[in-house]
């Protein structure tokens, strides 16, 4: 699971720099105001995430089993919040009417605050 989470996190963060590059050169003129800071949103908890799972690879703290229910409480949460906050916000671009999206951001996020919210109740359960 450690080799796992560092091959997804380092992806995670690899895209987000790619991203975060896109948006701010071949977006910026593309997008509003409005819309390039959603989309740089969706950047920073993608890139907040690619840390969480790296340093969360190298943690010896924590049990297998919490690595594995934090990995795809993570993986699945920035899927569904950073990726519809990128479709959302890039709609005008792609001419796609994209509105049911609108409740899958929420989602992923819920998903992401249970992850923070599962190693925050080991780390007060557990003597480090």
């Amino acid at each position: 699971m450690d080799r796992r989470m560092a091959i997804v996190g380092s992806f995670l963060g690899l895209t987000a720099i790619i991203l975060g590059a896109f948006g701010a050169h071949a977006l910026k003129v593309r997008l509003s105001v409005e819309q390039l800071s959603s989309f740089e949103t969706g950047v920073k908890y993608q890139m907040y995430h690619a840390l969480f799972l790296l340093v969360l690879s190298f943690n010896s703290h924590c049990t297998e089993k919490l690595k594995k229910t934090l990995f795809y409480l993570i993986v699945s949460g920035v899927l569904l919040f950073s990726g519809s906050i990128y479709l959302l916000s890039t709609r005008v671009i792609s001419g796609f009417e994209l509105k049911f999206l609108g409740p899958i951001t929420p989602i992923g996020g819920l998903l992401l605050i249970v992850a923070w919210t599962f190693l925050f109740m080991h780390f007060i359960k557990k003597k480090i």
